[in-house]
């Protein structure tokens, strides 16, 4: 089996998850693209571990590390993200700037400005 096929391919897998986690605002279709991401790596394990002819097959014991770990990424993320949507309406990247606390100058969180603005907005 030649090696360059599937390292071809995992490499272009792999272009094609980064430019989504890089050029995509929805916070479900970075958490696809990091999927393809871990596929292209986990062809990657599979092909070397094949091309090498490894006897133990490490290759395809970290795969299926690999499975596991992306599925609880992948269970934790979709929560998080289901959650903010639920809370703000939007899975929207840019948005979630606005989750994190502004301290004030004596080192205390700014619950009550944020209390008020909310009860200015409603």
């Amino acid at each position: 089996m030649h090696l360059i096929y599937p390292a071809i391919l995992a490499a272009l897998l792999f272009c094609t998850g980064l430019y989504g986690v890089l050029a995509r605002r929805n916070a479900i279709l970075v958490l696809m693209s990091v999927e393809l991401m871990l596929n292209a790596v986990n062809l990657n394990l599979v092909a070397f571990d094949v091309w090498l002819r490894d006897e133990l097959h490490a290759g395809q014991a970290l795969t299926l590390f690999t499975i596991a770990i992306a599925a609880a990424e992948i269970g934790i993320g979709l929560a998080i993200v289901l959650l903010v949507h639920r809370n703000r309406g939007t899975a929207d990247l840019d948005r979630l700037r606005d989750l994190r606390e502004d301290e004030t100058t004596d080192g205390t969180t700014g619950a009550t400005d944020r209390e008020q603005k909310a009860e200015a907005a409603s």
